[in-house]
């Protein structure tokens, strides 16, 4: 026996000594007990079970354990597969995101740990999304950069994020690749030619051998999608780069269709009647899962009564059950721009579940009592039965508010927009942060091929939905938190101080005064300072890049953007199971699953959360470079009016507002004239006309090129004067 094991045997009594192993630890916490005793060297697994005192049949029962460790990230695995606690050897367990341009950044799998930077040559075989373990190579208090950060190499991967990567097929003299559609997976992956892919070809890869970082990786075609240009394979290929469900397993269905189409008595019994009260819906033009109602009262005195009525899909979605597994697993809707992957099938999403005018629907309602100052006085929940008795459209609802009062839908919008902006007021005034973004529609044609763009501003009609929601949401949220029943809350923690620090920096560089950004006044200052300014959209999305990603969890750590100590999502049950979740919890109390299953549940739903973001705001960036190829073919290109938000040595950075698209004017396009750029005063100036471009200009421009692979588009500057630098009489020689 090794120094090693005996050094280990004598820290521990063995399995022989005691007769039995402890009831009261698992093997798991055996296993860290011994790694953390003051005299512990590394052993492998063998030596574990040993000094463990485990006998050789039951070695698997060990290597399983040691295996949910390294996976938990409680141990490390070092040279030689010994055992280690990660703290101790300077191993960190986390997930890694990868840039760009190679570098990455590993989260800290522990609360509260900053997270390292990982340079390129040191991801190794990792890629993005990866689970690795990392050994910290340069401390903190030793690194280089600006700011200050511990700097790693990842030395193992713990699960691959994805075995599969979509990307287009290309050829080079001597073998074939595929260009990966994600730019940070920044290794072309080598396959071998299938009889079905073509140069140009969307394919899915299935990655298979890549041993060294300084070779490409290998991968099989398992999947090609079709010609790059092919109709609808754009927004396949990014269904499959995300993994999305398309299609329903039969045993959802069947549980689907067991459901009735309309409301009967019995599913109405035990149920508060609503019917007779003029409640209405307001959604987007093209909307067919209609999940929230409200009515508005006026009270004496200057008090106001809410009703936030939405739809009951617990009642049709029964814990455990097939429907429930597949909505659980898929966690949300998700929105692309030629179709909707729902959560639920469309019978329910669309049918039964959906608040269709006129028709009878079952809901889960609350209602709120504001005094005049719109300060909350009381709140009930009840199980409800509505009917609807209007289908706004946002749109609509917008026209109404913006016109007299003609009939009773016009002054009950009215009434409401009253409630709404009271409410809005409150908030912003308590310290909710001002961080609605303009969107962009895509609209097709029936290829699926963009043809214009709408943009969506948040307007009053939408600010009176979102308010209500809100309000509707705390409420929810703050009777769960008073009756302690577990539930999913929806938070937003505190920024850090450090990435604020950075953001400020940023801000700084346009040449904005601005103070402590820890102190939330501050940043509601400066969101005011720059509202309506040409930096506006870039300072807002960093101003969101600096502040920690919004998420699910079983704790109501509160909600930084709103200011709210308690919010939970509650009002969109159909395209959310976190709001289906929390229906149960308020209506069962008791028979709710237990913290732990709360808690698997609230990291699954964040992670399909970020997935479904990341592919609709894919699939509309995919859409924008398709309709500026075309624009590209075309031979009378559209113009189109841009901003100049900032001013490089190369070139004009540019947003063009109404498709909240950025790209670059190259400098070298700019032919009338010979431009310098002046740093301090942030201007790119001819040096023959004197003509200048400034931030805040506004100029007229047509697409130059497009780059699918870099995901780029540059423009040009139309209405240039078409002669060029004047220029002195050549010499004679």
């Amino acid at each position: 026996m090794n120094r090693d094991v005996s050094t280990s045997l004598d820290m521990t009594k063995s399995a022989r000594d005691r007769g039995q192993h402890s009831s009261e630890s698992t093997l798991g916490s055996e296993i860290l007990k011994l790694l953390r005793q003051p005299k512990y060297r590394p052993l492998d697994k063998k030596e574990i079970a040993d000094a463990l005192g485990y006998s050789a049949p039951q070695r698997n029962e060990v290597r399983l354990a040691l295996r949910d460790l390294e996976q938990a990230g409680e141990i490390a695995r070092i040279r030689k597969n010994r055992y280690v606690l990660p703290d101790e050897t300077d191993l960190v367990t986390g997930t890694l995101s990868v840039h760009e341009a190679g570098y990455g950044f590993l989260a800290n799998e522990k609360p509260g740990e900053p997270d390292l930077f990982i340079a390129a040559e040191n991801t190794g075989t990792a890629m993005h999304g990866d689970r690795v373990v990392a050994r910290i190579i340069r401390p903190i208090e030793l690194s280089r950069a600006r700011r200050p950060r511990a700097e790693a190499r990842v030395i193992r991967i713990l699960s691959r994020a994805h075995e599969t990567v979509v990307g287009t097929v290309q050829q080079t003299r001597h073998f074939f690749y595929v260009v990966p559609d994600d730019p940070r997976l920044v290794h072309n992956i080598y396959v071998e030619p299938g009889p079905k892919a073509r140069i140009g070809d969307k394919v899915v890869v299935k990655v298979e051998n890549w041993e060294s970082r300084h070779v490409n990786p290998e991968g099989k075609i398992i999947e090609v999608l079709g010609p790059r240009s092919a109709p609808g394979v754009d927004i396949l290929s990014v269904i499959r780069k995300y993994h999305l469900p398309l299609e329903f397993p039969k045993a959802v269905l069947k549980e689907a269709e067991a459901i009735g189409t309309e409301v009967n008595a019995g599913a109405r019994e035990g149920r508060e009647d609503l019917r007779g009260q003029f409640i209405v819906t307001i959604d987007p033009d093209d909307a067919r899962d209609f999940d929230d109602a409200i009515n508005v009262e006026e009270l004496a005195g200057g008090a106001w009564r809410l009703g936030v009525h939405i739809a009951d899909v617990s009642a049709y979605v029964q814990p455990g059950g097939a429907l429930d597994r597949e909505a659980r697993r898929r966690g949300n809707s998700v929105y692309l721009p030629d179709r909707v992957i729902p959560m639920l099938p469309e019978r329910l999403s669309n049918g039964v579940c959906s608040l269709n005018p006129r028709v009878d629907r079952l809901t889960f309602s609350v209602f709120i009592e504001f005094d005049k100052n719109g300060r909350t006085r009381r709140a009930r929940f009840a199980r409800t039965v509505i009917r609807s008795a209007h289908r706004l459209t946002y749109k609509e609802a917008f026209a109404l508010l913006q016109s007299s009062p003609r009939d009773e839908l016009g002054v009950r919008l009215h009434t409401a927009w009253k409630l709404a902006a009271l409410l809005r007021k409150k908030r912003f005034a308590h310290g909710s942060l001002d961080l609605d973004m303009p969107e962009v529609k895509v609209v097709c044609d029936e290829r699926g091929k963009p043809i214009r763009f709408e943009r969506v501003e948040n307007d009053e009609s939408h600010q009176l939905i979102e308010e209500f929601m809100l309000a509707a949401n705390e409420a929810v949220a703050r009777e769960l938190t008073r009756r302690a029943t577990p539930a999913i809350y929806r938070v937003h923690e505190n920024p850090d101080e450090e990435r604020l620090a950075e953001y400020r920096e940023f801000v700084l560089s346009h040449s904005l005064r601005v103070g402590d950004l820890s102190n939330r006044a501050e940043v509601q200052r400066l969101l005011e300072t720059i509202r309506g300014t040409p930096e506006e959209h870039a300072l807002k999305i960093g101003l969101l890049k600096s502040l920690k990603r919004a998420r699910y969890a079983t704790a109501p750590l509160g909600h930084y953007g709103l200011a709210k100590a308690n919010y939970a999502h509650f009002t969109s049950p159909i395209r959310r199971y976190a709001d289906l979740a929390v229906h149960r919890a308020l209506a069962n109390g008791k028979n709710v699953p237990s913290l732990q299953q709360l808690s698997a549940t609230a990291e699954h739903i964040s992670e399909t959360e970020r997935a479904a973001a990341e592919a609709e705001n894919d699939a509309v960036k995919m859409k924008k470079l398709e309709f500026f190829e075309a624009q590209l073919q075309a031979r009378d290109p559209q113009l189109f009016d841009a901003m100049i938000i900032d001013i490089r040595n190369y070139g004009l950075l540019i947003e063009l507002p109404a498709l909240l698209l950025t790209g670059l004017v190259h400098v070298s396009t700019l032919t009338d004239d010979f431009y310098v750029f002046s740093a301090p005063q942030r201007q790119l100036i001819g040096r023959q006309t004197r003509r200048r471009y400034r931030v805040g200009d506004t100029v007229r421009v047509h697409v130059a090129r497009v780059d699918q692979f870099k995901r780029q588009i540059d423009f040009a500057v139309a209405d240039l004067p078409r002669t060029g630098v004047r220029r002195g009489p050549k010499r004679r020689i």
